[in-house]
């Protein structure tokens, strides 16, 4: 299937280099000025230009004004995916404050620790966000009527400088149970734009996805890529984003240009790539928040080359400001390496690979990564003893440097190649997890008396969090009892891509003989004793051939006939690979969407029955 490159020429953005150090809102506003006509923003219903964009954002800041919200001020947001948090989060920073984004399908409790933490007195929200009570002395602002016009016109705020003024506060996964914040300045933030827009050379005719949760920092690069350049934000819906088809059939309808991916998620976008007839508009993918493995890309270098659109991939890290390092993914890449290198860090930006010792590792050795440069962030949010930890000065060195935990090597190029964590921080789907984070969830009621999580991949890259857990009966006995109750807890205080997919119980955790997890001597999913599913002998044949997909094929143990997927474990990928095997054995199409409202095998199996009969219909009629 061929790529169509987009048209019209090069725009604004692309002749005027943008500063090093500049206010985020500033940079928008250069933009709106000069291109008021064009589109800033849109979602599935409806776009607003850079000029209604500007006015909306303005109206906005006047509210939050008259609010209290001055330089330095956190303001909690809690939108849906939509043109009207831009709106909310550029306003925000218009006033003065700082945005705190959470993402509303995070677990209320997650929510409430958020608020406490951040000390927030302001929250942006809408009827649907905040169903929860919220904590006593906070405000909640409705976003329909900040949106309204104010009887008091924005005025310059007070000069600010962007190197000591936050942008935003994102929560990360915490080591010690609970998550911390990391602040990023406005300085932080347009030093990426300025360094990335060397590299790529963005402008006004580009269209950017907007693909990932707000509370996910590939969506700072995402929006704001967008609106420093005069580009469009795009904002996928989040049930496209969940469906590779669907969402494959967006891109080429909205004309997208700019793609961010993780890995995972863009192995299910190249299956529905592959049998998709409509061209792409796209000039870039890029990847990052996770390993890139050469074989996620191979099918669509063999389609497509390595030219059009341009695949980069680049390592970044939350606490250095999204991106890090730049590397152009050629087909050579692919045939060279296992994983692909993470290249060469942006302009700005410096990486030193040391020792145990604190001294620098020749090239080819393999060393824990410090970040010193442009994107540092000033550190967490009100934890000054792990910013002190984390945050620290190197030997004959005057700036900060960010000790990162990931182990990286150089080769005699000065290319850099990611070899994996020194610490119990995991890489899930694009995620940074603390196992510790996860491990403190399941032993909140004392159901447990140790766990131990890690990163299990299931086969073709689906990696997915597994559980090992001591029950404290001593029986070593997983229950479906128990297990009801760990998901519950999971459920109830973590993310979904926190969520393990599977627990296995032991009557103790292996050690080593320095006392550390043995994980040689952990056993495998496959060779543990999980629940058994519900008998099968009152099921159809297709209810069946997708529970045996789903158990053996997939790893999801004891899942019945109405238990949803996703609930139980799977991923998207999973999901992906599962309706692979099945495609192959019924020779149909089966699309994620059938999915929609409800993941269950009675549901997926239903729309394999219909579909082969419309097929045998078909068949019929053009024998007739």
């Amino acid at each position: 299937m061929p790529i169509s490159p987009p048209t019209g020429s090069p725009g604004h953005s692309s002749s005027t280099p943008l500063p090093k150090s500049a206010l985020l809102h500033e940079l928008f506003s250069a933009q709106a000025r000069a291109l008021p006509e064009r589109t800033a923003v849109s979602d599935q219903d409806g776009a607003l230009s850079y000029a209604e964009l500007d006015a909306a954002s303005s109206r906005l800041a006047a509210h939050l004004r008259a609010e209290g919200v001055k330089a330095g001020t956190l303001v909690g947001l809690c939108l849906p995916r939509g043109t009207q948090l831009v709106s909310a989060l550029l306003g925000i920073l218009k006033a003065g404050g700082a945005y705190v984004p959470i993402d509303p399908r995070y677990p209320a409790k997650r929510i409430a620790h958020i608020i406490e933490d951040s000390g927030l007195q302001v929250l942006i929200g809408d009827a649907q966000s905040l169903e929860q009570p919220l904590p006593e002395g906070i405000r909640l602002l409705g976003i329909e009527a900040l949106l309204q016009s104010s009887d008091k016109p924005l005025t310059p705020g007070d000069a600010r400088d962007p190197a000591q003024s936050p942008a935003y506060v994102i929560y990360t996964s915490g080591s010690t149970g609970t998550p911390k914040g990391v602040q990023v300045t406005h300085a932080n933030a347009s030093a990426l734009l300025a360094s990335t827009q060397r590299r790529f050379a963005f402008n006004s005719d580009d269209v950017w996805s907007m693909f990932h949760s707000i509370g996910f920092d590939f969506s700072v690069w995402e929006i704001w890529g967008a609106l420093a350049y005069g580009g469009h934000v795009a904002i996928v819906p989040y049930e496209v984003s969940r469906s590779p088809q669907a969402f494959q059939a967006w891109l080429a309808k909205t004309g997208v240009t700019v793609l961010s991916q993780t890995p995972s998620a863009f192995r299910g976008l190249d299956q529905a790539n592959q049998q998709a007839p409509e061209p792409l508009a796209l000039r870039y993918v890029v990847f990052g928040g996770e390993a890139l493995p050469s074989s996620v890309l191979k099918s669509w270098v063999a389609r497509h080359g390595d030219a059009q659109p341009q695949l980069v991939n680049m390592y970044g890290i939350t606490e250095a400001t999204v991106h890090t390092t730049y590397h152009r993914v050629l087909a050579k890449d692919l045939a060279n390496h296992t994983s692909v290198p993470i290249g060469e860090p942006l302009d700005g930006w410096v990486l030193h690979l040391l020792d145990e010792h604190g001294d620098a590792v020749a090239d080819g050795q393999v060393g824990e990564l410090f970040i010193e440069g442009a994107g540092v962030a000033p550190g967490y949010l009100n934890r000054p003893d792990l910013t002190a930890q984390r945050f620290v000065t190197l030997p004959g060195s005057q700036a900060r440097a960010y000790r990162s935990g990931d182990l990286l090597s150089r080769d005699s190029q000065g290319v850099h190649h990611y070899k994996g964590r020194a610490d119990q921080q995991l890489k899930v789907r694009g995620f940074r997890i603390e196992a510790g984070e996860v491990q403190a969830c399941l032993q909140r009621d004392g159901l447990i008396s140790a766990s131990h999580v890690c990163a299990h991949d299931y086969g073709d890259g689906d990696v997915r969090l597994l559980a090992y857990v001591v029950p404290a009966d001593g029986g070593g006995q997983l229950s479906p009892a128990l297990r009801e109750r760990l998901a519950a807890l999971a459920s109830e205080h973590l993310p979904d891509f926190m969520r393990p997919s599977a627990y296995m119980a032991l009557a103790q955790l292996p050690l080593t003989d320095h006392g550390k997890i043995d994980s040689a001597r952990l056993p495998s999913p496959s060779s543990a004793d999980q629940p058994a599913a519900q008998p099968q002998s009152d099921l159809s044949e297709h209810q069946r051939r997708v529970l045996k997909v789903w158990s053996e094929d997939i790893g999801l143990k004891g899942i019945g006939i109405d238990d949803d997927f996703f609930d139980f474990g799977g991923t998207s990928l999973a999901l992906i690979r599962a309706l692979s095997v099945l495609k192959n054995h019924y020779r149909i199409d089966l699309n994620p969407g059938v999915l929609a409202d409800g993941a269950t095998a009675r549901i997926l199996a239903q729309s394999i029955e219909m579909s082969l009969a419309n097929a045998q219909r078909s068949k019929e009629q053009a024998h007739v």
